[in-house]
Formats: C-alpha cells, sequence, structure tokens
C-alpha cells in the first residue's frame, strides 16, 4: 500500500476518528492527539491491516480511554465546574438522513457530554461507538478486547446511566433557535424583564472559566438569579466586541467576539417554550479554536 493510498484511506474515516474521540474526551485538542497517534500508527501498521476501518477505530478508541484515564486526575481538581470544549457542528460525509444527524447532534451536546463524564472509561467507549456511530457489538468487543456479552452488559449500564442523568429537553431545531436569537436581542438591548420572560422557573446556570475567566464557580438556579447575572454580565461587556449566533454541539449558541478571539460561548437548553438551562463556556484554553470569520 502506497503512503498516497493509506492517506486517503485515513481521510476518508478521519470525521468519525475524530467524531469519536471528541465524545470521549470533550476536547478538541485531546481529540486531534488521538488522532494524530493514530495515523502514526496506522503509517507504521498499514502493510499489514487487512481492514482498516477496524484497526483506525480501534487503535484511536484506545488511544482515548488510555487519556481519559489520564485526565480525570487533572479534571477532579478543576476549578470551577467542567464543561466541555464548544466544537462546530459537523458530522462530515454522513448520510443526510435525519435521524441519523439528530442522534450525532444529540451525542455531542453539552448535556450529554456532561453526563457521559461519569461513566466509566470503558462505558464512555462503548455508548460512544454504539449509540453515537451503531458499531456492531462484535466489532466494538474486538476494538476494546472483551466478549460481545461483556460489552453488551457495559451498553446496559451506560444507556441506563445516561437516561437516568439526561435532562429532558427538547430537541426541536427551530425552537431553539427562535429562543436563543430572542435572547441575543434581550442581552444585547432589551430589559431584564424582556431577559427573565425567556427563563423557566427553576432554570440551572452552568458556568466554566478554568480559574482563568470569570465565571460562577457553583451552578446558579432560579429565573431571577439566573437572568439577573446574565444581565449583569451582558452589560460588563465590550461595545465594541461583536454577539454572533453560531451552531456548536448540534445546536445554536451565543458567541462573544472580542480583540479578534472567541470570549464567550453561551448556550441554552429549552423545554416548553423556555430556557431550561444554560451553559457559559469562558476558559480561553477552550474557545481559542474557534473560527473568528
Amino acid at each position: 500500500m502506497t503512503v498516497d493510498v493509506a492517506t486517503e484511506i485515513f481521510e476518508e474515516h478521519r470525521p468519525v476518528l475524530t467524531g469519536v474521540a471528541y465524545r470521549m474526551l470533550g476536547r478538541v485538542a485531546d481529540a486531534e492527539d488521538v488522532v494524530q497517534e493514530a495515523w502514526l500508527r496506522w503509517s507504521a501498521a498499514r502493510e499489514d491491516v487487512r481492514e482498516p476501518r477496524a484497526f483506525l477505530v480501534r487503535i484511536t478508541t484506545r488511544l482515548a480511554i488510555d487519556r481519559l484515564r489520564h485526565l480525570r486526575s487533572r479534571r477532579e481538581t478543576y476549578p470551577g465546574t467542567w464543561l466541555p470544549e464548544p466544537v462546530v457542528t459537523d458530522f462530515g460525509p454522513t448520510p443526510p438522513d435525519t435521524a441519523e444527524r439528530a442522534v450525532l447532534a444529540d451525542t455531542v451536546s453539552v448535556a450529554v457530554l456532561v453526563v457521559l463524564e461519569s461513566l466509566s472509561p470503558l462505558e464512555r467507549a462503548v455508548f460512544v461507538l454504539r449509540e453515537a456511530f451503531g458499531f456492531p457489538y462484535a466489532e466494538i468487543a474486538t476494538a476494546l478486547d472483551r466478549t460481545e456479552a461483556a460489552v453488551r452488559q457495559l451498553a446496559g449500564r451506560a444507556r441506563r446511566h445516561v437516561e437516568e442523568r439526561k435532562p429532558r429537553y427538547d430537541v426541536d431545531p427551530a425552537e431553539r433557535r427562535d429562543l436563543t436569537e430572542r435572547f441575543l436581542a434581550a442581552a444585547s438591548g432589551g430589559g431584564i424583564e424582556q431577559l427573565l420572560a425567556l427563563l423557566a422557573p427553576d432554570v440551572r446556570l452552568v458556568s466554566d472559566g478554568g480559574g482563568k475567566a470569570k465565571a460562577a464557580r457553583r451552578i446558579i438556579e432560579t429565573a431571577d438569579k439566573v437572568g439577573r447575572y446574565l444581565f449583569t454580565v451582558a452589560g460588563e461587556l465590550d461595545p465594541d466586541g461583536e454577539l454572533r449566533v453560531m451552531e456548536l454541539n448540534g445546536g445554536p449558541a451565543v458567541v462573544y467576539f472580542a480583540g479578534g478571539k472567541a470570549d464567550t460561548v453561551f448556550q441554552i437548553e429549552v423545554s416548553q417554550g423556555v430556557i431550561q438551562c444554560g451553559y457559559i463556556i469562558r476558559n480561553p484554553d477552550k474557545l481559542s479554536g474557534l473560527p473568528v470569520e
């Protein structure tokens, strides 16, 4: 197999490999490092590989598991609340099937990625491979060097765990975008009452500054407290900055740009026509990859 052919095969599978690694790790840089290491191993072993897809998925998954185990100790000492790095949604050359894209979007959402943090690395790997990408149990068993029966057990346990802990939000993309744009209008020029009208009474706000940017260390709850906090934050933004709606993690998000780079990401979850949960990400390490243009 020539280098050009090997490169072509790897690039064909890169979107899936990156998707697996990101859902496993929650950070773009870590996912890219894993995929790069997978490339190096593929380059070294390509002549002996009969099934490139199975080999690449297996190597990527195992590398991601190893890295996740290493990252766990760092996240336990993370200042404040840890949220995944926002990523521009790009599902690659997947079939234009609405149901399939909905599943991919759900498994990359902030709400689900936060829940996945509570799974063991093996459970997370099985969940991602099975639920997000639909890999057969036998193929997952080979990738993880486990029996198919053990993989089925892991899959069932992970699925129950996610279903029990995952908040129930509406997934209507039009409604979510409408509320996101109404929030943007209220935050950029409206009054506190206009903002409060968009929030559920028991709304929650989760912030991640990583100890490097101003952010609430604890989850803020109730419409009054969340609304006033958001109104205060909006009032502190530099008027020379730009607020823009972008598609991140499978849904619309408000991104504030200042000084030529992303400064803040705000994304909402919706239920019954109001905002049930909001996520603010301000850790600069997690925003550097967002495109300015």
